[in-house]
C-alpha cells in the first residue's frame, strides 16, 4: 500500500513539474510576442528617421535630427526598460525549462536593452543625441579641392587614377578635414557609450559588444592578433613590392621604408587593388560604357542566376543608389550599406554607385546582406533572431561573393570580358590580394585596436591622432605626408568609427569564420 502511494505521490510531483514548466514556457513566449511586436514597430521608425537623415541631409535644417533623436529615444526607452529587463532575467532563471530557440530570444532581449538602460535614461538620451549630431556632421562635411564642392566619389576617384603627388596630397588632406569637426563628439561618445553599457555590468562599450560573439575582448583580440601573424610574411611582401612600385610610379629615386599614406588608392590604405591593372581585364573602361543602374541590376541577375527570386519592387522605389544630383541643395552619405527596416522583405540599398569596378563589386557585395536578409526573414525564424549567424559571417557572405562576382568565367558571361580571352593569372591574384590580404591589418590591427583603445583604456581626446597613426604605421607600414594636428581626429573619418563602433573586427573575424 505505501509503495503504491509512493509511486503515486511521484508521478503527481512530476506531472505538476511538467505542467510548471510548460506554464514558463507559455508565459515566456507570450512576454517575447508582445515585446516583439513594440520592437518591431519601434525599430521600424528609427530605420525611417535614420535612412533620412542619411539620404537627405540640408545645411541648417534640423528636422531629421530632431526625428531621429525623438525615434531613438522611443526605442531606448523600451528596449532598456527596467520591466522588461527584469522579465527576461525571471524567465532565464528557469532557462532550462525552456526551448533553446526561447532562450537565445530572452538573450537577445538583454544585449539589446545592455546599450539602452533606462536606469540612466539621461545618459542614454544624451549619448543620441550626440550620436545624430555627429552623424549629420561627417556626411554634411563640404570637401572643397580648387576652391570648388567635391564629394567622397571625386576625391577616391583621384587618389585611384591621378599621378600628379601634388593634386593627390591636396585630395588626401581635404579628406581627413572633416575630422576637426568630429573629435569633441567622439569624446562625447566615448564617455557616454562607456556609461551607457557599465549601467548593466559591462566593463566598456567594447566589451560589450564583442560579448555578442560569447567572447572576452582578451579573447577576441587575441584572435585578430593570430590572424595577423598567420598572414604578415605574405602581407609584408605586398607592402614590399608596393613601395617599389608606387616611388617608381610617382617618379621617387629612393624607396620609403613605410608608405606614405598619400601614395596609396584609397584614404585608408585599406584597398590597394587599383595598383593592378590586369593586362586584359580593364574593368573600368569596360564599365565606364555601362549606366550606374546596370551595376545594380546585374548584381540582382547575380543572385537570380544563384536561384534567389527577384528584388522586391519596393527595394528600387525606397533605395538611395545613386551620388545627389549635380546641383542638388541636399547631400547624403556616400557610404554604401544595406538596410533591413522591418525585419522582413522591407530591404534598402544606401549607395552612390557610379560606372566603375569599385562600385561593381560593392554592389554585388551589398546586394549579398540585402539577400542574406531575405533567406532568413521566414516564418521560421523568430524576428529577434533575424540578423544572421553574427556580424562576421554577414560580412563574409557579401565579401565571397563580391569576389566571386569578379572572376573571369562570370564576367566573360555577362559580356564584360571577350569569350575565350586570356588574362594573366598571377596579376588577377595579385590584385585579389591587394585588396583582402591588405585589408586584414587595417580591420583587425588598426580599427580593432584603435577602437579598444578609446573604450577600453579611455584614451585621452588630444592622443587620438597620435594613437591612430602610431597603429597605422605599426600595422599597415603607412605613414601621414606629413605632421598631424593634434587637434584633428583622423580615425573619426572613417564612419564606422562614428555610426557602427567598436564592431569592425567584424570584418577580419569573416576571414576566420569562411
Amino acid at each position: 500500500m505505501r509503495k503504491n502511494l509512493a509511486a503515486a505521490l511521484l508521478l503527481a510531483a512530476i506531472a505538476l513539474l511538467a505542467s510548471c514548466a510548460k506554464d514558463v514556457e507559455k508565459d515566456a513566449q507570450a512576454f517575447v510576442d508582445t515585446y516583439t511586436q513594440e520592437f518591431v514597430k519601434l525599430g521600424l521608425a528609427v530605420s525611417e528617421a535614420e535612412w533620412a537623415s542619411n539620404t537627405h541631409i540640408v545645411e541648417g535644417d534640423t528636422m531629421n535630427a530632431y526625428n531621429s533623436k525623438v525615434a531613438k529615444e522611443a526605442y531606448a526607452a523600451f528596449t532598456g526598460n527596467a520591466a522588461n529587463i527584469e522579465q527576461a532575467r525571471k524567465f532565464l532563471e528557469s532557462r532550462d525549462e525552456l526551448s533553446p530557440l526561447l532562450v537565445r530570444q530572452l538573450d537577445a532581449i538583454l544585449y539589446e536593452a545592455g546599450n539602452n538602460p533606462q536606469t540612466v535614461a539621461d545618459i542614454v538620451k544624451e549619448r543620441i543625441k550626440v550620436e545624430t549630431e555627429q552623424v549629420e556632421k561627417l556626411y554634411g562635411f563640404d570637401y572643397q579641392l580648387d576652391g570648388k564642392s567635391v564629394s567622397t566619389n571625386d576625391i577616391d576617384e583621384l587618389l585611384r587614377n591621378d599621378n600628379d603627388l601634388a593634386k593627390r596630397l591636396a585630395a588626401w588632406e581635404q579628406s581627413k578635414e572633416v575630422g576637426k569637426n568630429l573629435r569633441t563628439g567622439l569624446a562625447e561618445m566615448q564617455t557616454l557609450r562607456n556609461q551607457t553599457v557599465q549601467a548593466l555590468g559591462y566593463s566598456d562599450y567594447f566589451a560589450y559588444q564583442v560579448s555578442d560573439y560569447g567572447m572576452t575582448t582578451q579573447e577576441l583580440r587575441d584572435q585578430m592578433q593570430q590572424v595577423m601573424r598567420e598572414l604578415w610574411p605574405f602581407y609584408r611582401e605586398l607592402h614590399t613590392w608596393a613601395r617599389y612600385e608606387l616611388a617608381k610610379k610617382y617618379g621617387v629615386d629612393e624607396v620609403p621604408e613605410m608608405i606614405p599614406a598619400h601614395w596609396l588608392p584609397n584614404r585608408w590604405g585599406q584597398d590597394w587593388s587599383s595598383m593592378v591593372k590586369v593586362e586584359g581585364l580593364d574593368l573600368d573602361s569596360k564599365l565606364k560604357e555601362k549606366e550606374a543602374e546596370w551595376l545594380v541590376k546585374q548584381a540582382e541577375s547575380f543572385y537570380v542566376s544563384l536561384g534567389f527570386a527577384a528584388l522586391p519592387q519596393t527595394f528600387w522605389e525606397k533605395s538611395s543608389l545613386y551620388p545627389v544630383p549635380e546641383g542638388a541643395t541636399y547631400k547624403k552619405n556616400n557610404h554604401a550599406s544595406a538596410w533591413h527596416f522591418d525585419y522582413d522583405k522591407d530591404v534598402r540599398c544606401l549607395m552612390s554607385v557610379i560606372p566603375n569596378a569599385d562600385w561593381y563589386e560593392t554592389s554585388h557585395h551589398e546586394l549579398g546582406h540585402i539577400y542574406y536578409y531575405m533567406s532568413y526573414s521566414t516564418p521560421q525564424v523568430p524576428v529577434l533572431m533575424r540578423r544572421g549567424a553574427n556580424r562576421a559571417y554577414h560580412e563574409g557572405v557579401g565579401s565571397m561573393l563580391g569576389l566571386a562576382a569578379m572572376q573571369k568565367p562570370f564576367i566573360e558571361g555577362i559580356g564584360l570580358f571577350p569569350e575565350g580571352g586570356e588574362v594573366d593569372q598571377i596579376q588577377t591574384l595579385l590584385k585579389e590580394a591587394l585588396n583582402y590580404i591588405v585589408f586584414i591589418p587595417w580591420s583587425a590591427g588598426v580599427m580593432t585596436e584603435f577602437e579598444h583603445a578609446l573604450y577600453a583604456e579611455n584614451l585621452p581626446a588630444d592622443q587620438y591622432n597620435a594613437k591612430w597613426w602610431e597603429l597605422v604605421q605599426k600595422y599597415q607600414g603607412i605613414v601621414p605626408p606629413g605632421p598631424r594636428p593634434a587637434d584633428g581626429c583622423d580615425a573619426a573619418t572613417k564612419t564606422h568609427i562614428n555610426d557602427d563602433a567598436a564592431q569592425y573586427y567584424d570584418y577580419a573575424m569573416s576571414y576566420v569564420l569562411l
